[in-house]
């Protein structure tokens, strides 16, 4: 029962964290950017959605991370598992303790004016493109992990 439990903790853990990595970034962000006429306001909601989303990426991370490790499949599969959310999570913690961070200090260090208007423009839109890169790889491999698990389930029937 407990296992179960866990298994069913786990798939929802991964069910929010690749949801909300698509729902956000290629849904949400995109209608933001598109529907707000300040730039610069769409840009600040954005990363205060992405933020939080990064918050809950380690968390579920954490936990599908933790249930694949235990696992009592051996093998390809457990090793392909702890690959995928292992690359997934050091992803996020990159985005979110590195280069997040530096891209705020960019937008502070161009107060009063817009980051895009600053002398580090060029900086943020570098930091901008590596962590959408990286948001992208993310979110790649989310979906193909929970593809692979979808199949593998309806395998199992």
């Amino acid at each position: 029962m407990m296992k179960n439990l866990y298994t069913s903790l786990s798939s929802i853990a991964l069910t929010i964290w690749v949801g909300g990595l698509v729902a956000i970034g290629y849904i949400a962000v995109p209608i933001l950017f598109s529907a707000q006429p300040d730039k610069q306001l769409a840009g600040k909601l954005a990363g205060e959605m992405f933020h939080a989303l990064g918050y809950i990426g380690i968390v579920c991370g954490l936990i599908v991370l933790t249930h694949t490790q235990w696992l009592k499949e051996k093998g390809k599969q457990r090793s392909k598992g702890l690959w995928l959310v292992g690359t997934m999570l050091v992803l996020s913690l990159i985005i979110q303790f590195g280069i997040s961070p530096q891209m705020a200090e960019l937008k502070q260090l161009a107060l009063p004016e817009d980051v895009m208007h600053s002398i580090y423009s060029d900086k943020f839109k570098t930091l901008h493109g590596v962590s959408s890169v990286m948001y992208l790889l993310q979110s790649l491999l989310g979906v193909y992990w929970v593809a692979y698990h979808h199949r593998r389930d309806i395998a199992e029937k």
